[in-house]
């Protein structure tokens, strides 16, 4: 055993709301408990920054499935190793990124598989699942990155294949998976278009690299984008391929101004869970592609400090009001909000 282990940690937990509760909104509460000595192959982590994603807000909702009560939030998050069971860990005061468990496939947090998250001072993870992050980034932007990151590299690049001369359609700007995205289309080249409810995070993402974008509160919303298509490739312009994170009637929304072949790739269902595809895109050979899971210079974050901190995370996230990732910061001084 190499490193001091503290006796307990502070980490901020998952506990069911009162039956009478309504609308459900299960309480986020931050309780010191115990931490044990490490096992064979286990590695303590100090948590430098922890970052949000939608379903820690879904988990509140109960709009997750297998919420399981009782363990810490969060899925993302940066820190340093300062314990190990290995006293010649080569990982000992390093930084490694958020981990994944080797009990089969799954994303820390509140759910059935596994019950830890970093939502926490400290977590203990098995050694073989933590991973080098870059010294060039400090905690805060590592944390934005590993979930938000993932899931935009398989959406972006493995499943829409954004390349060069490409336009590319990003609903749902102002999320990190969304921005992500753009980046990444935009660092491979690609002319990127973008759909959001708010004209300010449309101007955000247009600053950023975007060509333009169109409100998806207005019904007619795909005819705008013919006409911004129209205006900077030419009037039989089409989309190659669109990333989105809403579901619901996306495919009969793009349907006239996707290409033939063009692919739409669903990583979430803001929307609906539901998708509805017709011959129309058959005849299209429209494809569509779930994708889940598995640059930073330009990604925006909300930092707040300490995770006493974290019920004003939630509330910026109800009210979809963040560009980027919100991310709180954890250190010894870490004491007030911003």
């Amino acid at each position: 055993m190499s490193g001091i282990i503290p006796e307990s940690t502070r980490a901020l937990v998952i506990k069911k709301c009162s039956a009478e509760a309504k609308p459900i909104y299960h309480d986020a509460v931050l309780e010191t408990r115990p931490l044990q000595q490490l096992k064979q192959g286990e590695v303590l982590v100090k948590m430098g920054a922890v970052s949000f994603n939608h379903r820690d807000l879904w988990i509140r909702l109960g709009q997750y499935p297998g919420i399981n009560f009782g363990v810490a939030f969060g899925a993302d998050g940066a820190g340093t190793v300062v314990a190990s069971a290995d006293s010649n860990d080569v990982l000992l005061n390093k930084r490694p990124d958020a981990p994944e468990t080797e009990r089969g496939f799954g994303i820390l947090g509140g759910g059935r598989n596994p019950p830890l998250g970093t939502f926490a001072e400290y977590v203990v993870v098995e050694r073989n699942q933590v991973i080098r992050s870059p010294d060039h980034l400090d905690d805060v932007q590592v944390s934005a990155w590993p979930l938000g990151g993932l899931t935009a590299w398989r959406a972006a690049i493995v499943n829409a294949e954004a390349s060069k001369d490409q336009n590319i359609l990003i609903t749902g700007i102002g999320g990190g998976v969304a921005l992500l995205a753009m980046q990444l289309c935009l660092a491979k080249g690609a002319s990127v278009y973008v759909t959001s409810g708010s004209e300010e995070k449309i101007r955000k993402a247009t600053a950023l690299g975007a060509k333009g974008g169109v409100n998806y509160k207005l019904k007619d919303w795909p005819s705008h984008l013919v006409a911004l298509l129209a205006k900077n490739s030419g009037k039989s312009a089409k989309i190659d391929a669109v990333i989105d994170s809403g579901g619901g009637d996306i495919m009969t929304q793009v349907n006239s101004i996707l290409k033939q072949g063009g692919k739409v790739v669903v990583y979430g269902m803001t929307a609906n869970p539901q998708i509805k595809f017709t011959m129309r895109e058959v005849l299209k050979n429209q494809r569509l592609i779930g994708s889940t899971m598995g640059s930073l210079k330009d990604l925006t974050d909300a930092t707040m400090f300490g995770l006493e901190a974290a019920e004003e995370g939630f509330e910026l996230m109800k009210r979809g009001d963040q560009f980027g990732k919100i991310v709180i910061r954890i250190n010894d001084k870490a004491n007030a909000k911003l």
